[in-house]
């Protein structure tokens, strides 16, 4: 069975090469990591609390002390209640990606698993995300369904 465990602030260097693996998978190279350094302070803060809105489970790479394998990464929203969600609790999972070299052993599944039980036990009524194609499989088997979006969005 993989060992998932909690995010550390200690971890946020790593949850950022992570995330940085995703956003150049998805977005065929998403560009630099110049971000990285501004957002490094931000995320350790963020993780450093374990009662906040946001949560990162992760795996540690198997062969590399020091470095993760994979992570899963989603935030704890409030939207006014509505039919099927009356309380408004919805989680957004935003962020999930496997260390190139430790791909097809089930981490992901394993931190996706682990953030879903996180946002049960927050009490959200419904999880979103946004799936890549080759990640579609997966959430589907988890039980996602396809909805229409009609999403929009401002940059500021």
């Amino acid at each position: 069975m993989t060992k998932v465990r909690r995010a550390l602030p200690e971890d946020a260097a790593e949850v950022l090469r992570l995330r940085q693996v995703m956003l150049d998978s998805v977005f065929a190279a998403a560009g630099s990591s110049d971000w990285h350094g501004e957002s490094l302070p931000v995320l350790r803060s963020r993780l450093a609390a374990p009662d906040g809105d946001l949560a990162a489970f992760v795996v540690n790479h198997p062969e590399r002390p020091g470095l993760l394998a994979a992570l899963a990464v989603g935030t704890m929203e409030y939207r006014i209640g509505r039919p099927g969600n009356p309380q408004g609790r919805v989680g957004h999972v935003f962020s999930v990606a496997t260390d190139p070299a430790t791909r097809r052993r089930g981490y992901a599944r394993a931190c996706v698993e682990s953030l879903l039980d996180w946002f049960r036990e927050q009490g959200a009524g419904q999880v979103d995300l946004n799936a890549s194609a080759e990640a579609e499989p997966l959430y589907a088997s988890l039980g996602f369904l396809r909805k229409p979006d009609p999403s929009m969005r401002l940059t500021l």
